[in-house]
């Protein structure tokens, strides 16, 4: 019975996790998905490089009148900050994915503001 009961639970977590992988395979296949809310960031896979992104997020905040702050490149991740209108933070991170699409991650303030973001990363998609 024990071990009916652990093989039970180890395909179960397997399956779960398989499942879960293949979603995540289809999101990045699907490439210019739709927008998330996770963990108080707007978060959005596109079939862009990182440099291209980065460019659009600039140019995207220039447009908003939003000044750039600060700007740190990584290796897999390019990190812009920017003053919004009201004076919060704007954090915006580019990530790789694969070499031909990118994760954006747009956060407004410490609190963050969902439809704030939501305006940058807009923005955003207007110079992809």
């Amino acid at each position: 019975m024990v071990k009916r009961l652990a093989l039970f639970t180890f395909l179960a977590v397997f399956s779960l996790s398989m499942t879960g992988c293949f979603l995540l395979l289809a999101g990045a296949a699907g490439g210019t998905g739709t927008a998330v809310w996770l963990s108080g960031k707007l978060v959005k896979e596109v079939d862009s490089p990182r440099a291209t992104v980065v460019s659009a997020s600039e140019k995207a905040l220039a447009a908003l009148n939003y000044p750039v702050t600060k700007k740190i490149v990584d290796d897999t991740v390019t990190q812009i900050k920017a003053e919004y209108r009201d004076g919060r933070t704007i954090w915006i991170d580019v990530r790789d994915v694969v070499p031909k699409t990118s994760k954006i991650e747009v956060r407004v303030g410490a609190a963050s503001d969902k439809e704030a973001a939501r305006e940058i990363l807009t923005k955003i998609d207007k110079y992809l």
